[in-house]
Parts: structure tokens; sequence; C-alpha cells
């Protein structure tokens, strides 16, 4: 299911925008204010992001440079070719004008989704609700952020990588180490720890076995 972030302040609009993409089956997330969408986009990473301009506190125009790889479509009442033009090439994916209607809403949505699907890299690591993105480095579990150190993502990419061996402790530092030599076999049980407890810290379920007196694989449902 693909995920909306509403961004409007209008609870009229934003209430109809929410019952309007529930019934063609998106999920819905929901933020009044510039500040309230980034805090949202902190912890969850949707699939697009509906972002009106007048906004309490932070604004559309200052909200959009900070939403990264997401495509973002701008719907406002500012219907000036400058402010349109301003937006687009500023990182906007589409621009609609207040008073919109909706099947053209619905079709910009769709076109949105499908140019970021295509454009998207294809590299992604996934394992059940866990999807990695080697580039980026940002990993979600169940559509939502997880937050790893450098080495601790270097480990998960790893074992990831090979979801049905059993990954010795001494491969596993070997094959991290150029990217992160500050991880040694003392500290790797900590550096295990901690992703599984970020992990697990998501939707209660634990990613990661220790298979005893050789090292860590990940854990099959």
């Amino acid at each position: 299911m693909k995920t909306i972030l509403i961004t409007d302040d209008d609870i009229h609009i934003g209430n109809m925008l929410d019952e309007i993409l529930t019934r063609e089956g998106y999920g819905v997330l929901r933020a009044y204010s510039g500040t309230e969408a980034l805090m949202v986009l902190e912890n969850k990473r949707p699939d697009l992001v509906l972002l009106d301009l007048m906004l309490p506190g932070m604004n559309g125009e200052e909200v959009l440079p900070k939403i990264k790889d997401i495509p973002t479509i701008i719907i406002s009442a500012k219907a000036g070719i400058s402010d349109k033009v301003n937006l687009l090439l500023g990182g906007a994916a589409d621009y609609v004008t207040k008073p919109f209607d909706v099947n053209e809403l619905l079709a910009r949505i769709t076109v949105a989704l499908r140019k970021n699907a295509d454009t998207a890299p294809s590299g992604n690591i996934t394992f059940r609700e866990i999807s990695m993105d080697p580039v980026s480095h940002g990993v979600t579990v169940s559509d939502q952020l997880v937050k790893f150190t450098k080495t601790e993502f270097a480990i998960l990419k790893l074992l990831m990588q090979n979801p049905t061996q059993v990954i010795a402790r001494s491969v596993i530092l070997d094959k991290i180490s150029y990217d992160t030599p500050d991880c040694v076999e003392s500290s790797l049980k900590v550096h295990i720890s901690n992703i599984r407890r970020k992990l697990r810290e998501i939707n209660g379920t634990d990613y990661i076995e220790a298979v005893w007196g050789i090292g860590f694989k990940m854990r099959s449902e």
C-alpha cells in the first residue's frame, strides 16, 4: 500500500483528501503545519507528500527543500506562474491550484508515483518488513525509518545480503573492516545488540539470531 502525507492546516480540505485517498486504497498520514510535517518525516517515509504553502509556522516554501527523495505535489491557492515555476524548479513534482478537481489530483498523484518508481534505484535490499537503501543508507521497518550508525548499517547490510547464511564473527569483522575499522571483536556483540534492539522497537520482532559458537544470521519466520 502506498502512503501519502497530507500537510494542510485546513481541516476540512485535509479531511476530504483523507477520505478520498483512503477510498482509493492509499494509506494516509496527516500534518497540520510545516514543523509537524518534518517531525512526521523523521519517523515515517511516505511514498508521496501533498504540501500546502500557507502553513502556520514554517511555510510550504521552507519545508519543500527539506523533503528528500519523496515526490511532493504542491496544493495551493497561489495561482501565479512565477510561484509554480519557482516551486517546480525547487524540487516539487507537481503543482495543483486550489480549488482543484479531485479526479485531476488523483491522476497527478498516480503519475508522480509512477515517475518516482521509474527513477528509484533498483538496488534496495529487503528482508521481510525491512527495506534498506545502500545508496542513501536509509533503513525502514514496516515503512518506519530507523537510524543506524555507520558500523551498525554495515553489519545489517552484510546479514541482509546473505539472509539464509550464518555469518561467522571473523567474517563480519573482515567484510566491514574497510568502511568501519572501529569495529573489533570485543565491540561486535554490542553493535549486534544495538541493531536487534532498534529493529525490535518498531514492531516487536527479533530479526537477528545468534548461532552459538559461530556467528549471526537473519531469523526466518
